[in-house]
């Protein structure tokens, strides 16, 4: 038996290595627990259960599902292939107690993950995580089954289809008849994942003409690295919507929660110009007022729109166990993070690629506007462009992780890509403030052996410094 740890958002882990049907079983154990110690009276509510189109993903759900029913807690199952924001959706819809997902979202081909969502559909926070975690048996002795067909007989496992609640919610928040009459062309790149067909069944059948790409099954994901809605794993999608001339690339990542975007050249935006891009969208043209909720690595434009349109920022750590919180204690307009997932107001406070690439589409049809032309308006209102990149670094030595600690807590250089440093927060890692608003951080992944190296700047030709330099301060050069 392996220990089981709970990052940014769930467990993941190598298949056969540690990803098993037994460690899946002791990890939905722990959760069964930590639900009935929650919510002793209302275990009736259920939980949701399903997972993505990962290697075995349907198999794995099934056996989380044996262990909640056999915990008295009724499943409402999807199944696999299911978008992790409908699986969220589904919680609320059901009124559940909340959801246990099976899917490693954007890691490797060899990965799988096992995520948990809260009662609202969101991710459960931090403390929440650390008694699951604490709950997990050590053994397998100590995980309770049913086997699924008896579980069905017995009324504790229902089959359950969340897809036509879904839609209506999402028709519900955008009118997608204009979009789908706008004659656009558009690519979509599903990534080999859980999204295939869900924007089509969105604004195809009109004037609009939708092209699915990568929308088959192939858990090694070919032509990409893995399935994370950025370069290099877009290039091969990017260069089909050229092929075709596409006005639009919409991307979702591997389980559907993250997005991706392109423009009308067949160039990647990258994901914090997108959440600007939404802000504005919903601030500017929608006319909508309430709280920006973002990870501290994610853009400064956010904060500029929030100045102009006297709406608070509210700034978190890195990951949806954080936003997620905030969505709710703040009655955020919109959340979102670095990584490319976004949450909406009147939806659940969960990524969703899906509505997300429907926001952007109604923004290009709201405005007559080009993606390029889009990010023009962008960048008048907020002061000009703004440049990002990051760079990942794998350590699985844990030396190598202290001694870049030891170095960054002492950390407070002068300058960093010739920029003057004005201010180090720590919130989460460690993020250096300069003196043009933009910035550096250096954090640990929270689902994956990696250090990450971001940054933001309105100076395009210092990015590359920016970076090395703070590859320098963290011992990584």
């Amino acid at each position: 038996m392996s220990d089981i740890h709970f990052g940014t958002d769930g467990w993941r882990a190598r298949i056969a290595e540690d990803f098993t049907f037994d460690n899946v079983r002791r990890a939905a154990q722990g959760f069964a627990d930590y639900l009935k110690a929650s919510y002793p009276a209302e275990l009736s509510r259920g939980a949701v259960v399903g997972g993505d189109k990962r290697f075995r993903s349907e198999d794995f759900a099934v056996a989380a599902a044996e262990v909640l029913a056999a915990n008295g807690i009724p499943v409402h199952f999807c199944g696999g292939g299911m978008p992790t924001p409908i699986i969220s959706f589904g919680v609320t819809e059901r009124h559940a107690l909340g959801a246990a997902n099976i899917t490693a979202s954007h890691n490797p081909p060899n990965d799988n993950g096992f995520k948990v969502r809260d009662e609202n559909g969101g991710a459960i926070d931090p403390a929440g995580l650390s008694a699951i975690e604490a709950k997990i048996p050590d053994t397998i002795a100590g995980v309770q089954r049913l086997e699924f067909d008896a579980g069905v007989k017995a009324g504790m496992i229902r089959i359950y289809d969340p897809v036509p609640a879904y839609d209506a919610r999402i028709r519900s928040l955008i009118d997608v008849e204009p979009i789908k009459q706008a004659g656009f062309t558009i690519l979509v790149d599903n990534m080999w994942g859980n999204g295939a067909g869900y924007l089509s069944r969105f604004i195809a059948g009109g004037k609009t003409r939708v092209i699915e790409h990568h929308a088959g099954r192939n858990p090694i994901f070919p032509e990409m690295k893995r399935p994370e809605p950025i370069p290099p794993n877009v290039d091969a999608g990017l260069a089909k919507a050229k092929e075709i001339g596409a006005d639009a690339v919409c991307i979702l990542d591997g389980d559907a929660d993250r997005c991706g975007f392109g423009d009308e050249h067949s160039q990647f935006i990258d994901q914090l110009r997108v959440y600007a891009l939404l802000a504005m969208y919903l601030l500017e043209v929608r006319g909508l007022r309430g709280p920006i909720v973002k990870t501290i690595s994610t853009t400064s434009m956010l904060d500029k729109l929030g100045a102009r349109y006297g709406v608070p920022v509210i700034n978190t750590g890195v990951g949806f166990k954080y936003i997620a919180p905030a969505m709710m204690e703040h009655d955020g307009l919109i959340g979102g993070e670095e990584s490319g997932g976004y949450a909406f107001r009147g939806h659940v406070p969960e990524r969703d690629g899906i509505l997300a690439n429907l926001y952007l589409l109604d923004l290009m049809v709201r405005t007559g506007k080009k993606p390029t032309e889009l990010l023009d308006m962008l960048f008048g209102l907020v002061g000009g462009p703004h440049y990002y990149d990051r760079i990942d670094t794998r350590v699985k030595d844990n030396a190598i992780k202290q001694t870049a600690k030891t170095r960054l807590d002492a950390a407070m250089p002068a300058t960093i890509g010739g920029l003057r440093v004005t201010d180090k927060v720590t919130i989460d890692g460690y993020k250096f403030v300069l003196e043009d608003g933009g910035w550096l951080l250096v954090r640990f992944s929270g689902t994956e052996p990696l250090i990450r190296v971001y940054c933001e700047t309105m100076h395009g030709d210092k990015v590359p410094a920016i970076l090395q330099d703070g590859l320098r301060v963290a011992g990584l050069a």
